[in-house]
């Protein structure tokens, strides 16, 4: 009875999907955070990055962005995962931590592209949208709906793989957001031409459909944190699941 409950209110959730058109959704309207520091650096470096012409562009927030972190400890080094699934594939990482669907959306929009053209995306977006700024997953959509819609605009023959929000041990609130829009990305891109959608949610979850708190290092963190970010080892896991969608890239 559960399930049908469960699946009868995401169908609800489908129904009442605001319009993208509906500039009053936060999540689907550009938001620059150039007044940090750090990230107008760092958008300066993507810019720098985007102009040596990478063949794959990653998009997305810090679980991307993590990629480039190197220790000291060994369930922070990423340099592995990277060299041997990503840097033979002239991939640029533009993950910023912190970043919502608004943010990435803004980055997008501004990015300086050169010929040839990044012949595929991975986007991997919308778990900070159920932090902090608690958006819903209606919202979400339209905001995942938003950066691709973007993309496509930006770089009209990109392939792109839309990959599914990560679960994580954050809240009730939080599961049954994160439940429902990846319930929506499936049904909206199931047959979509230039977009492929990987749910990478069992790659996180223990025999009896629990989320695994071990598959993240933020416990780990002084002081510890909410699971949220996977581990180099589960990283590498879920590059395996990315990489057989992607493009040839030569």
């Amino acid at each position: 009875m559960m399930k049908i409950h469960r699946r009868a209110a995401l169908a609800g959730l489908c129904a009442t999907l605001p319009s993208y058109a509906d500039a009053a959704i936060p999540a689907a309207t550009p938001l620059s955070r150039m007044n940090l520091p750090w990230w107008r650096e760092r958008f300066d470096a993507s810019q720098r990055a985007l102009a040596a012409g990478p063949r794959l562009l990653m998009l997305g927030d810090s679980i991307t962005q993590n990629y480039e972190l190197h220790g000291p400890q060994a369930w922070q080094d990423f340099t592995g995962v990277w060299q041997r699934f990503w840097a033979p594939l002239h991939a640029a990482n533009l993950g910023f931590k912190g970043d919502t669907t608004a943010s990435l959306l803004w980055r997008i929009q501004r990015a300086t592209f050169v010929e040839p053209a990044p012949r595929a995306a991975v986007m991997l977006i919308g778990a900070n949208n159920f932090g902090r700024v608690h958006w819903s997953a209606a919202d979400t959509l339209v905001g995942i709906d938003a950066c691709l819609t973007a993309l496509r605009g930006r770089l009209p023959r990109v392939k792109t793989v839309l990959v599914s929000v990560l679960p994580s041990v954050r809240s009730d609130w939080v599961d049954e957001q994160t439940r429902a829009v990846n319930h929506m990305l499936a049904e909206r891109y199931i047959h979509a031409d230039s977009i492929t959608y990987v749910d990478a949610t069992k790659l996180f979850l223990r025999t009896d459909g629990s989320v695994d708190p071990n598959k993240f290092y933020d416990r780990l963190l002084t002081p510890p944190d909410p699971p949220l970010h996977p581990k180099p080892e589960v990283t590498a896991e879920l590059s395996r699941l990315i990489l057989p969608h992607l493009p040839a890239m030569s």
